[in-house]
């Protein structure tokens, strides 16, 4: 029985190895690793049936457990190695340091100048509306003036985000 509910494991070994170079090396000698160890278990439950000398089960286990750690401890090294190179690669592509995050800055300045535009925009309409009787203003003049001021507003914003974002260059050519 555990021989067989050993298949949440096993099967999925079974499909890395059958994915071939689609998969790490590591990860098929990982596979390998985990195949040999539940084959040993089956072998092992098989024999315990149909053997009356209890030194061939126990040679099988030793035997598929020794096979099974051989292949386990090649699978770590392997993943090791690849994780090295990885980082290396990843290492080299991170040559050029990043600027500073500015996104903080940006996000908050933009989020003001945003929030600014409609504010003054009411604010403006109000003051219009309430000032229109008695000085005659047109009434264009109470859409125009807070529809420019939000127009100001998020342009405001939107060349502010860019000159934050963009990246510093010192001397040499280089970002910092």
């Amino acid at each position: 029985m555990v021989a067989a509910a050993g298949c949440v494991w096993y099967l999925p070994a079974f499909a890395d190895l059958r994915a071939g170079a689609d998969r790490p090396v590591s990860r098929r000698r990982a596979a390998a690793a985990c195949l040999s160890g539940w084959t040993t278990v089956g072998v092992v439950a098989a024999l315990l049936l149909v053997s009356e000398a209890w030194w061939i089960p126990s040679a099988a286990a030793v035997t598929g457990a020794a096979v099974t750690l051989g292949l386990r401890v090649r699978a770590s090294m392997r993943r090791r190695r690849e994780s090295r190179e990885a980082a290396c690669q990843w290492a080299e592509l991170r040559e050029d340091p990043q600027p500073p995050d500015t996104e903080p800055v940006r996000t908050a300045a933009v989020a003001v100048l945003v929030g600014f535009g409609p504010a003054a925009a009411a604010v403006a309409a109000a003051a219009m509306v309430v000032v229109r009787p008695e000085h005659g203003m047109a009434g264009w003049a109470v859409v125009a003036v807070p529809t420019t001021i939000v127009a100001l507003s998020l342009g405001v914003a939107a060349v502010s985000g860019r000159v934050l974002r963009r990246p510093r260059v010192d001397g040499s050519g280089r970002r910092r």
